[in-house]
């Protein structure tokens, strides 16, 4: 009999987790980097301390494999409402299973049930397109684009929260 995939709030103060998941995220971002030409980018440069950072004050959800950590994902509510989510990463072998659409349905979840979300909002590279293709299949729609550089135009996807009920934006 496999194993489950549990996906459970990574505390602030693990350490083992926020380890993990800064070596995931290194793993993971290899292939947007290669993308994109950029291997400077902030995923895989980001400090255990940046991230501990962000443990610290958002929300971070992780699917762990028994006591393997082999997704993740980032979240916080701002002051006008919009639920920002970030850094959406499966491990490699775990890709293509759901996992990222179970995670990007978790943090929504998680964001929304204090009320306060009135939208989700998440941005992506235009030539990443499986995750495109993911948002796009949770409801997401393009919203803005900004062009960073000749490599890369950052695209940002959003949403409306809607009583507990979550419709893409038109």
């Amino acid at each position: 009999m496999g194993m489950s995939v549990t996906i459970s709030v990574a505390a602030a103060d693990d350490q083992d987790a926020a380890e993990q998941i800064l070596k995931l995220q290194y793993l993971c971002y290899q292939s947007e980097a290669e993308i994109y030409g950029d291997y400077s980018i902030e995923p895989l440069t980001q400090s255990l301390d940046s991230l501990r950072g962000e443990l610290a004050a958002g929300t971070v959800l992780v699917a762990r494999l028994g006591d393997e950590v082999v997704a993740s994902v980032r979240g916080t509510v701002d002051a006008d409402g919009t639920a920002r989510i970030g850094k959406l990463i499966v491990h490699p072998r775990m890709q293509r299973h759901g996992l990222g659409g179970r995670l990007l349905d978790a943090i929504e979840q998680r964001l929304g049930a204090a009320g306060t979300a009135k939208c989700f909002q998440l941005f992506s590279g235009h030539r990443s397109e499986q995750n495109l293709q993911l948002y796009r299949k949770h409801g997401y729609a393009a919203v803005s684009s900004r062009r960073v550089d000749d490599r890369l135009t950052v695209v940002t996807l959003a949403k409306e929260a809607v009583a507990g009920t979550y419709v893409a934006s038109a």
